[in-house]
């Protein structure tokens, strides 16, 4: 719990002040270092960690990676930093050189914001192409601050995080292919399922059919787990606020229907593609239904107006202005998941 509050805090601080951090060198005293002291390693200790870590290429002398940490005299882990809105995905190669000629079995590539743990898994001493493990510290879940935690000081074991990094990269890479194939199905995986439940002839136009009917039915099986859980969550909460109430509190004016209830739910379908469900949240008022990201008023998703004659679903731009679509019903909701899933975009971005 400690470690999960020091990373949210460190998140919290980024959030405020990257758009003020200029150059490499602040991101890594602003970002990255604090990162490196949640870890339990004294940044001002030199027997710890090591900036400009000395890493000579064959005759190609003085090269140098930003950090080193190390235990019992010997580098476990190598740093290489970037300003926080540098693309890392040109940059792994420089790290690469670095991690062969040293004695480490990982290595660590970041902007402050995103982080890219390697290791060798696929060829001894020869970093992988693809981190094991990879997290926008912006957008943290749970199980990826248990994975963090095993980098700690107190905790660190090579030969533990070498047996997990296995599981974690092709884990990392096939919830990226299920997710690709949820989003746009190819043609193998649609014939996958087409064939299972159709006995005519695979054409074109039978392969279009069913890829469209693959895609709708992976949405509602998503839609209707959101739901049941959602469902129970609810439930459970609405108790908590019955056995809560005082008998000389005034009711309120506001009254959450069971059709914004269900629109909630359609949005959190959606949403669930980007998010995790903790960090979607709504709040209903007498003039609209509105939900949040993060619970933070600055940063709406989508309102829902339900109350008068008319139904309308409020989206909003880069600017957070808001313009409202008629609809005929909830389920039309589903018709503006990109519009939905971009405005995500604005604030993780």
């Amino acid at each position: 719990m400690e470690l999960l509050n020091q990373l949210k805090g460190l998140a919290d601080k980024v959030e405020q002040l990257k758009e003020r951090i200029q150059t490499e060198e602040s991101t890594k005293h602003a970002f990255i270092l604090p990162f490196i002291n949640i870890l339990g390693y004294d940044s001002f200790n030199p027997t710890e960690v090591v900036p400009e870590f000395t890493a000579d290429l064959g005759l190609k002398k003085g090269e140098k990676v930003d950090y080193a940490i190390f235990q019992n005299e010997n580098p476990i882990l190598i740093i290489e930093c970037k300003h926080w809105n540098q693309d890392l995905n040109v940059h792994n190669s420089q790290l690469f050189r670095y991690f062969h000629v040293t004695k480490t079995r990982f290595a660590l590539l970041t902007n402050g914001i995103i982080y890219r743990f390697y290791t060798d898994l696929d060829e001894s001493n020869k970093m992988d192409e693809k981190p094991f493990l990879e997290f926008n510290i912006l957008n943290l879940k749970d199980n990826i601050v248990k994975e963090i935690e095993k980098f700690h000081k107190s905790r660190f074991d090579v030969s533990k995080i070498v047996n997990n990094a296995s599981t974690l990269k092709y884990t990392s890479e096939i919830k990226s292919l299920i997710d690709n194939e949820i989003e746009t199905p190819s043609t193998e995986f649609v014939k996958l399922f087409a064939s299972r439940v159709y006995s005519g002839r695979m054409t074109s136009n039978v392969l279009d059919e069913f890829t469209d009917i693959v895609n709708k039915a992976f949405t509602q099986i998503i839609s209707e787990k959101v739901n049941n859980r959602l469902n129970s969550a609810l439930n459970k909460e609405e108790e908590k606020q019955k056995s809560e109430e005082l008998p000389e509190e005034e009711p309120s004016k506001i009254d959450t229907t069971e059709e914004e209830l269900d629109g909630y739910r359609i949005i959190i379908a959606i949403l669930r593609r980007k998010l995790s469900i903790d960090r979607i949240v709504h709040r209903d008022t007498q003039s609209y239904f509105g939900v949040l990201l993060d619970d933070n008023n600055r940063k709406p998703i989508c309102r829902l107006h339900l109350n008068g004659g008319k139904k309308y679903l409020g989206l909003f731009d880069e600017n957070k202005k808001e313009t409202k679509v008629p609809i005929d019903t909830i389920d039309d909701i589903y018709n503006y998941e990109k519009e939905i899933l971009k405005t995500v975009d604005y604030y993780e971005s």
